[in-house]
């Protein structure tokens, strides 16, 4: 059972409805990291982060996304890093919204794909919504294995990773 602390105060609302939680992953290839996450059951406050157990100092991860099995690839993410796909021109940033998280790269493009629905679903400007359908389409075949895809994960921390043979890791 991982350490849980129920009945915290949220640094949000300020009630005591906060749960920490920190579990511990032994991943091949990676080492072993911690998931720690905070969720309020009052306002649904919600972030989490991944630290590694040893200190890797800044990297960039490079990986390209080639054929469908890619899309279990491991990928573990922290709060510090930059997430990029340079062929869509899109980014996840780090900051006060960034969060760490142990996904692959279905679930990463996932989380891309919900910004895009997004822009899709609301965008009033028809060249916005165009755009929105065009990438969507360009993940999906992705997803299929019919396009080719590069990720890049740049960590400050070094606590993040794409667990596979062909991703590239160099130190910055």
């Amino acid at each position: 059972m991982s350490p849980e602390l129920k009945d915290q105060k949220c640094p949000i609302c300020g009630k005591d409805k906060l749960t920490l939680t920190e579990e511990d992953y032994d991943i091949p290839h990676f080492g072993k990291c911690f998931l720690m996450t905070m969720h309020c059951d009052s306002c649904h406050y919600h972030t989490s982060d991944v630290e590694s157990e040893e200190n890797k100092g800044p990297i960039k991860i490079t990986f390209e996304v080639e054929k469908e099995e890619d899309m279990r690839v491991r990928v573990i993410k922290s709060s510090e890093a930059a997430v990029k796909i340079p062929q869509m021109h899109m980014s996840m940033e780090p900051g006060t919204a960034s969060t760490g998280f142990l996904s692959n790269i279905e679930g990463l493009l996932n989380r891309f794909k919900k910004i895009i629905e997004s822009e899709r679903d609301n965008a009033e400007d028809q060249s916005i919504r165009k755009k929105a359908k065009n990438l969507l389409k360009k993940l999906w075949k992705v997803e299929l294995g019919e396009e080719k895809l590069k990720i890049i994960i740049e960590d400050p921390s070094g606590n993040s990773a794409i667990v596979s043979d062909r991703a590239e890791t160099k130190k910055l």
